[in-house]
């Protein structure tokens, strides 16, 4: 599967400023972009939606971001999720991918990494932000 054959994502982020940038980028790709900006509507979406990808910020946890991510995988295995998060430690990042994520970008690089992020996670391979992997 590639992004041409997915018309839309699911952005979930609560910073309205960033998200609305995240939300042009994959316009450019994306014939829809649902955009949530808390843990319920991100769950409620994902499951009214015929989408295949979600691009959850890390910090939309009211709780552990860690948790947020294994309960998705749990309740949506089908879903590409790509993880961003200004936490680009290495720690994190590992986190993230055991919890069940497919990619991980620091927000830092989220204009240079989303859209190769998105189109790796759909098919199939994981991604991580080379930004990442220097903390």
């Amino acid at each position: 599967m590639s992004a041409a054959e997915v018309s839309c994502v699911l952005l979930a982020d609560p910073h309205h400023g960033l998200s609305e940038g995240v939300r042009r980028l994959l316009a450019t790709t994306f014939d829809a972009v649902v955009m949530v900006a808390d843990e319920v509507s991100l769950f409620e979406s994902a499951g009214r939606l015929q989408t295949k990808l979600a691009v959850v910020d890390l910090g939309l946890a009211r709780g552990n971001g860690i948790e947020l991510v294994r309960r998705f995988r749990a309740s949506f295995p089908n879903i590409r999720m790509i993880v961003v998060s200004i936490h680009g430690q290495s720690s994190v990042t590992r986190a993230v991918l055991e919890a069940g994520a497919d990619a991980f970008i620091s927000k830092r690089a989220i204009a240079t990494d989303l859209l190769a992020a998105a189109d790796a996670v759909l098919m199939g391979q994981r991604y991580v932000s080379p930004t990442a992997l220097e903390g």
